[in-house]
This record gives structure tokens, C-alpha cells and sequence, in this order.
């Protein structure tokens, strides 16, 4: 049975059933229209975006659902796979209310919206009803999700607030992103994809340089650029500094080339290295796919040394299956490579054991000119995630993971296609 009042906060993160019981996704955002004649009445909540598996967010008209709980949403028929695309006129609760600054009618005081509750109508029709606010000036957006609120809290009817249609200056999105704080990078770049170009500027704006540097490496190449070039010179210089070198590269390469000379001249000269580097081979090569920061060790060291090395948070998995045995120097560009060991050899061995002793015969290094089609085919035949490159000394340039080469094979709308796959499954069962 559905309740007679929801706040968008607790209801974004719900799940969301079919009539069967089987679970479509979850709730991300409510579509609300500020417009109309009707709208007096509180603004009309037009459906749900429902972040279906495959990481597609979807449009439920709410005329679907058929109960809002305090535990799920139960929709009826199926679920259209077409992707959520806002139309003019619409507006998304938690990506452009959260945070707008408004004004409380009584006393003309300044307040910003950090949550709306909506109530059911008689008809089946839901409206936005209510506003919690907190009173004071909102300002501009401020990096983080630990800013320190300040100002008495309080819910109002929508009637009582002035302000709320308009974007105004822009905004804070504190509440944007706590409302979002479950979501893992690769979901929070989905959900800034859905956003408009304001609002997309803003949410970086209060974004950590760690977690902006995570989504911009999940976001298209359209929306990347577009936050890049937003942001001021010498803080996107930091964030391809935190970015990993062959996606910093892939960004880079997109921009002119004094953008990139101006960005490269404010990063760290070693981390500037590695991507100048990088810029100089085709993308579609070894030398262009390749991270230039592989896990590498000198054959003396022990299997427990790598282990503790792999183990790294921060190491991608495909870039942990694979440790490179090199003479000195043991960065990028370094001595000799002598061998690969892959993990789960590491793993066979005694801990006091040397790597130098168990290394790989089999793992053949790829020449960085090598085509993204023999890098394929040397992946698959040795059953590998990861390959080292490199020069015709012998030196570990870097190493190419499975990843990056799915990324460039793959077509350009994979996640699209993945999502309505995934989708269609369910909506066959």
C-alpha cells in the first residue's frame, strides 16, 4: 500500500519491483514539471529515473507506479529500455532542486532546498508538497562532501517558498551528492551524464580532485572535455595528475594543442613525463593503450614484496595480474625486463622465494608499434589480462591491460547496447 507522503532523500536508492516481484533497479531521481497552470498546486511529478543493471538510467512514468513504500516502488507492464532523456520543461528533483536557493515568502528570508516531499493526490497523481529548507545564503559550490551546514532547518508548503522554478546563480551540491554517496564512480559519472551542462559544471565544482578523477574516466569523451575545460587551468592540471597516465593521455589528446602544452607545463614534471610520452604513439597502438606505471620489481626481490605490491587499493586488478622483473632503473622507461610473473604463480610459491626464480617464459613483450589486432591476439592466445611493451633494448615501457583494449574494440556506444541486453532479459522473464 503505498504511503500518503515520500521525501525524494528516502525514496532516491529504493528499489524498484514488477508486478512478479522481480527487481527492475532503483530509484535515482524524480522528473518533476514547474510549469503550468497545475503547478500552483505543487509542482507534478511527471515519473522516476530507475538505474536498471547495465547502469542505464530509464524514465517510469509515474502513472506506472502502482505503490511507493518505505522499502520499494512496485511498477506495472514493462519497463521502456529507451534511455532517460530530459525534455524541456522537466526538472530532476535530487540533480537541480537539491540545493537551490530559494526564499521563505514570510520574511523574505534566503534558504536553500536540501530535500522535497511528495503526497499523492486523489486521482493517483503525485505532487511535490513540501520543502525542507535550510534558512541562510546557499553560495557557490564548495569541494567535498564534509562542508559544515550552518542555519536552523525547516519543512514548509511549496506555497510558502518563492523561487524554487528558477536556477538562479549557481549551486552548491552537497546534498546532490550525499544523496548520491552509495554510488561507486562508475555510477555517480552516469548520473552527472543525465545532468545538464550547469548543473554538470557545479557537481564537479564540489567534487574531490580523487573521486572527479574517477568519473572522469568513466564519462564519454563529450562530457569529459566539457568539465575539463570548465574547470580552472591549474585544478585540472591536478586532476590528470590523479587520473591514471593512458586515460589522462586519451583526455589530453582531445584537446588543442596549447590546451594541452598550458596543462602539461602546470603538472608535476614526472607525472608531465609519462604523458608526454604516451602523446607521442598512435592511440591505437601498444605505445598508446599502455600505462606507463606496471607493477615492477628487481629479480631479488621476494614473492612476498610482490605480494604486498598487487595488493595495493589503488592498483586496477588487470594491472595487479601481472608483476614485471626488470634490472635497474625500476621505472618506466627501466632496465632490461628479464620476465612477468603472474599473480597466481605468486601465490603457489614460498613468500621468501625470489621472483627473478619463477618468472614466465611464456609471456612474450610487445613492441610499442604493435597494432591493437596483435595485441588482441597475444592476449587471448596466452589467456592474459595484461602484456608488458617494450623498446628494441629491451626496456619496460609500460604494459597494456585487456581493459583498455576492450574499450578501443569495442563499439563507442557499448554500455548503451549493454543496457538494453541486460534489460531485455529482464523484461523476458
Amino acid at each position: 500500500m503505498s504511503i500518503p507522503r515520500v521525501f525524494v532523500a528516502r525514496l532516491n536508492g529504493l528499489s524498484v519491483f514488477d508486478p512478479l516481484g522481480d527487481e527492475v533497479g532503483r530509484v535515482r531521481d524524480v522528473v518533476v514539471s514547474l510549469t503550468g497552470r497545475a503547478a500552483q498546486q505543487g509542482p507534478r511529478a511527471i515519473g522516476l529515473v530507475v538505474e536498471v543493471p547495465g547502469r542505464r538510467r530509464v524514465f517510469v512514468p509515474i502513472t506506472r507506479v502502482t505503490s511507493i513504500d518505505a522499502g520499494h516502488v512496485i511498477t506495472t507492464g514493462l519497463v521502456n529500455m529507451r534511455r532517460f532523456a530530459q525534455r524541456p520543461g522537466e526538472t530532476l528533483v535530487v540533480g537541480e532542486l537539491f540545493d537551490r536557493q530559494v526564499t521563505i515568502l514570510d520574511g523574505h528570508l534566503p534558504a536553500v532546498v536540501e530535500d522535497a516531499g511528495m503526497e499523492q493526490q486523489r486521482g493517483g497523481n503525485w505532487r511535490l508538497t513540501k520543502l525542507f529548507v535550510r534558512k541562510g545564503e546557499g553560495g557557490s559550490a564548495v569541494r567535498g562532501l564534509r562542508m559544515r551546514r550552518r542555519g536552523e532547518t525547516v519543512i514548509l508548503d511549496i506555497d510558502q517558498v518563492g523561487g524554487l522554478h528558477l536556477a538562479g546563480p549557481p549551486q552548491a551540491a552537497t546534498a546532490l551528492l550525499e544523496a548520491y554517496r552509495d554510488l561507486k564512480p562508475q555510477d555517480l559519472a552516469e548520473a552527472i551524464h543525465d545532468l545538464t551542462p550547469k548543473r554538470r559544471a557545479e557537481v564537479a565544482d564540489a567534487l574531490d580532485d580523487e573521486v572527479l578523477a574517477d568519473v572522469l574516466e568513466e564519462l564519454g569523451d563529450d562530457d569529459r572535455i566539457e568539465i575539463l575545460t570548465h574547470l580552472p587551468t591549474e585544478r585540472a592540471a591536478d586532476i590528470l595528475e590523479v587520473m591514471q597516465p593512458d586515460d589522462a593521455t586519451d583526455l589530453l589528446s582531445d584537446l588543442p594543442t596549447a590546451t594541452q602544452e598550458q596543462l602539461l607545463q602546470l603538472m608535476e614534471p614526472d607525472e608531465a613525463a609519462d604523458i608526454r610520452r604516451l602523446l607521442t604513439y598512435d592511440e591505437n597502438t601498444a605505445g598508446g593503450l599502455m600505462t606507463p606505471e606496471p607493477v615492477i620489481l628487481g629479480p631479488e626481490a621476494t614473492i612476498a614484496e610482490a605480494l604486498a605490491m598487487v595488493r595495493r587499493e589503488e592498483l586496477h586488478p588487470a594491472t595487479a595480474s601481472l608483476v614485471y622483473v626488470t634490472r635497474p632503473p625500476h621505472e618506466t622507461p627501466t632496465g632490461r625486463l628479464l620476465g612477468s610473473v603472474h599473480i597466481q604463480r605468486l601465490l603457489r610459491e614460498p613468500p621468501h622465494q625470489s621472483v627473478g626464480s619463477i618468472l614466465d617464459p611464456d609471456i612474450d613483450p610487445m613492441p610499442p608499434e604493435a597494432s591493437l589486432g596483435e595485441i588482441t591476439r597475444a592476449l587471448a592466445t596466452y589467456n592474459l589480462v595484461a602484456l608488458p611493451v617494450t623498446d628494441a633494448e629491451g626496456r619496460l615501457l609500460g604494459a597494456v591491460t585487456v581493459d583498455d583494449v576492450l574499450d578501443h574494440i569495442l563499439p563507442e556506444d557499448w554500455r548503451e547496447e549493454r543496457g538494453t541486453a541486460l534489460l531485455q532479459q529482464v523484461n523476458d522473464v
